[in-house]
C-alpha cells in the first residue's frame, strides 16, 4: 500500500464517519407515524411505537373496557386511553368523567401543586371542529419533586349508541423551569394533541 493511497483511504474513512456522526446527530429523537385503533375509534400521531394494554375496570356494579397506549421517550410519556360506555348507558357519562378528571386534578391540588385550564378546538375524524380544554397540572412530591401533565378529555357517540371517553396526555417526568404552559405547547407535544382525530 503505497502511502498516497493509504493517505486516500484515511480521507474516506474520516469523510464517511464524518458524515455518519452529522446524520446522528441530526436524526430526531421522534420518530412520528400514525397509529390507527379501529376498534377504540381513533387515529392519533405517536411519536414512536406505543404499546397496548386493554382490560375490563369494575364501574358501579358493571364492567368497562378501557384500553391504554403509551409511549416513554426521554422524560415524557405520550398516552392515550379509550373507555367504552355501553349502550344505553349515557347517564353515567358525566358521573365518570368528572372522577376522571377530580382524580388527576385533586391529588395535584393536595400536594401544592397547580392546575391551568386552557379553551381548545379538536377536530374528528370527519374533521369537524369541536370545542374541549386542555388542562396543565403540576404535580408535587415532598415539596420538591416536580412534574407536570397536559391533558385533553373528549368524549363522543359512537354510531352504535356506545360512549368513549378519551384522556390524551403527555407526562413530562421533570420539572419545567421557566413557563411550563409554553413549554407544553411546543410542537413536539402539539402534534400528538393536534393529529388526535377521534370517530
Amino acid at each position: 500500500m503505497t502511502p498516497a493511497f493509504f493517505k486516500k483511504t484515511v480521507q474516506r474513512y474520516c469523510i464517511f464517519f464524518a458524515v455518519i456522526f452529522f446524520l446522528a446527530a441530526c436524526s430526531p429523537k421522534l420518530d412520528w407515524r400514525v397509529v390507527q385503533s379501529p376498534q377504540e375509534r381513533y387515529t392519533a400521531l405517536f411519536p414512536g411505537k406505543p404499546e397496548k394494554i386493554q382490560r375490563r375496570i369494575a364501574y358501579q356494579d358493571q364492567e368497562l373496557l378501557q384500553t391504554l397506549e403509551a409511549l416513554k421517550i426521554e422524560d415524557d410519556i405520550y398516552s392515550i386511553s379509550a373507555t367504552q360506555l355501553p349502550i344505553a348507558q349515557s347517564a353515567l357519562l358525566a358521573k365518570l368523567l368528572s372522577q376522571l378528571q377530580d382524580n388527576l386534578l385533586a391529588r395535584a391540588k393536595d400536594n401544592g401543586g397547580q392546575v391551568m385550564i386552557e379553551d381548545v378546538l379538536y377536530q374528528t375524524s370527519a374533521r369537524q371542529k369541536q370545542a374541549s380544554k386542555d388542562y396543565f397540572i403540576q404535580f408535587k412530591s415532598n415539596g420538591t419533586n416536580e412534574q407536570w401533565m397536559r391533558v385533553r378529555w373528549i368524549s363522543r357517540v359512537a354510531a352504535d349508541g356506545s360512549i368513549w371517553i378519551y384522556q390524551i396526555s403527555v407526562l413530562h417526568t421533570k420539572a419545567i423551569p421557566n413557563d411550563a404552559k409554553a413549554f407544553l405547547l411546543k410542537e413536539d407535544y402539539a402534534n400528538f394533541f393536534n393529529e388526535f382525530y377521534p370517530e
